[in-house]
């Protein structure tokens, strides 16, 4: 059976990233969505240390839809750079695993 992957990434506002979550699931390109609001970032950009408050994105689909997904995400995404990064999973319930491929089989443009 085919491997399931997290898409993770983050957006500047909950509701921006429910939109885009609501998309990916909708075109059955994502089993599931999380969106964990209040996350803080530090980083640096164009030479100086930058705080943010963000959401948390953690997308759920099957690792043939990665790509699509980053797409999607990418497409719509306010910031010039966002983090979308692609994580395998080790071990998935079977039984969650059969679900999340029935949910991402036929996945349409989000």
């Amino acid at each position: 059976m085919e491997r399931a992957v997290f898409v993770y990434t983050t957006w500047p506002s909950v509701v921006e990233a429910e939109k885009a979550g609501r998309r990916l699931v909708g075109a059955s390109l994502a089993a599931c969505v999380n969106i964990l609001p209040g996350m803080i970032s530090l980083y640096r950009w164009q030479g100086a240390v930058e705080r943010a408050e963000e959401a948390v994105m953690i997308v759920k689909t099957r690792a043939a839809l990665a790509e699509r997904v980053r797409s999607a995400i990418r497409d719509t995404h306010p910031y010039d750079t966002p983090a979308i990064l692609v994580l395998p999973i080790e071990s998935v319930d079977p039984t969650y695993l059969q679900w999340l491929m029935d949910e991402t089989a036929h996945p349409s443009e989000a």
